[in-house]
């Protein structure tokens, strides 16, 4: 008897390795969230200052429609270049945090640039390293963004959580761990 490879006919082989291909794809291939989250972590890599390095992908029907990363407004000159610029902030508690001014932020060069090439995110789904500031939040909400997905909290993320839900974007977080960088502790003041 013969075997049954020897008998098949090229187009045969073919429709079994492609059935045997597409069954096997699903469990290799990431998600729609691990894919965004790792162009994100490569879309990082650009970010001109070293604290956060944040990078940010926004996405609509499986679609890349904006990318962007930290660093400082177009034309000027970067932290990389010249140093931070930073800025002490005292919080209501008393607590302060250090912050560096010089750039935007990675949610922020993202949603300012789809509106500069006239590409709108309104519904889309947003990817970041960690959770968005406050004022990216505010962003975020009047961009027409409609879910959050962040690998990482911030620090300073309560604020930002607090109107997104007001506001009914979803967010959520992949891993249960703040993302922390050079010279952003908080200090309680003492009295």
């Amino acid at each position: 008897m013969e075997s049954d490879f020897n008998t098949l006919n090229p187009l045969r082989i073919f429709k079994f390795l492609f059935q045997f291909v597409l069954v096997k794809m699903p469990d290799n291939r990431p998600s729609w969230d691990d894919y965004f989250m790792k162009i994100v972590y490569t879309v990082a890599e650009r970010a001109t200052c070293d604290r956060g390095k944040n990078g940010c992908v926004i996405s609509k029907d499986k679609r890349i429609l904006a990318t962007g990363y930290v660093g400082a407004p177009a034309g000027l000159a970067h932290c990389d270049e010249v140093g931070h610029q930073m800025k002490t902030v005292t919080h209501e508690d008393g607590s302060t945090s250090r912050h560096c001014v010089r750039t935007c932020h990675a949610e922020e060069n993202a949603i300012v640039h789809s509106a500069k090439v006239g590409v709108s995110v309104d519904g889309g789904t947003l990817y970041t390293k960690m959770m968005p500031c406050y004022s990216c939040a505010k962003m975020i909400i009047n961009a027409g963004i409609r879910r959050v997905v962040a690998d990482k909290d911030y620090h300073a993320s309560s604020e930002s959580k607090k109107i997104l839900n007001e506001a009914g974007v979803e967010y959520s977080i992949l891993k249960p761990e703040v993302e922390c960088y050079d010279d952003q502790c908080i200090e309680k003041k003492s009295k």
